[in-house]
């Protein structure tokens, strides 16, 4: 059976996380299988590099299925496009990849983007897909505190305690903090580079984060947080509407070449 890579963009507000779910309650991976069963006879199981959660984003999420007819790669793309709508799901990219291909295990890196805006009034074209703080952040305070956090650590202080994960040990190779121009107020963008990432490990980072930045914490705090290897010692979760899964990476990238739609 042939195998296939997706590269999936899609808004994750109307979804209660990337995951299948029971109980009825919609999934992207349940949208995307059943557009796939209206290709092809059959149930239909996706493997994906990350479980994003309930309202959290992707713009470069990867899946891969097996798949019993030999497909064009760009016209299988554009099929389940079409078996996807209205949902806001959409296959970027489409790729002929070898049998050993795993979107997870396969994966040496992800990358996340986290939006928060500050400004007074309400946001209305970014509505569900930022974070919104009344009041601007100190730039470098925010850089600061995050510098605590890169490299190799114990984690334990910034993941869920539902953290399925067998070790709470990661090395977060990367976060840059950006200012961008937004109107009647400033976006910061928070990008964070790993191989991979524990379970609400960004939104607990960014939530800390925001703490500093709003001139709450510190940003010894951080590093005081991080040591204390104690849940209990992280600042407020962000929520999920500013996070969005931007990138992940490969020894080979699978959809080097491939036509975009």
């Amino acid at each position: 059976m042939p195998r296939y890579a997706l590269q999936i963009e899609y808004d994750g507000g109307p979804f209660a996380g990337w995951q299948r779910q029971a109980g009825g309650l919609r999934s992207v991976q349940g949208a995307v299988e059943a557009a796939l069963g209206k290709l092809e006879p059959g149930p239909h199981t996706i493997a994906a590099a990350g479980r994003t959660d309930a309202g959290v984003h992707a713009t470069a999420q990867v899946a891969h299925v097996d798949l019993a007819k030999d497909w064009d790669p760009f016209r299988l793309a554009q099929a389940l496009n079409a078996h996807l709508r209205p949902d806001p799901v959409a296959i970027i990219a489409c790729a002929l990849v070898p049998d050993d291909f795993h979107a997870r295990f396969s994966a040496t890196g992800r990358r996340y983007t986290f939006r928060l805006v500050a400004r007074r009034a309400p946001v209305t074209h970014d509505r569900g897909l930022v974070w919104q703080v009344l009041n601007r952040l100190d730039l470098s305070a925010l850089r600061e505190g995050a510098a605590q956090l890169i490299g190799n650590h114990d984690f334990t202080t910034f993941r869920s305690t539902l953290c399925q994960a067998k070790s709470p040990v990661k090395t977060l190779d990367r976060i840059d903090i950006s200012e961008h121009p937004y109107a009647g107020g400033i976006e910061y963008r928070f990008d964070l580079a790993a191989r991979s990432f524990l379970h609400n490990q960004v939104r607990s980072i960014v939530g800390t984060l925001e703490r500093v930045g709003a001139g709450a914490w510190t940003p010894k705090d951080v590093l005081s947080a991080l040591l204390a290897k104690d849940r209990a010692a992280c600042g407020p979760v962000s929520p999920p509407q500013g996070l969005y899964l931007v990138g992940v990476s490969y020894p080979v990238d699978p959809f080097a070449g491939a036509a975009r739609r």
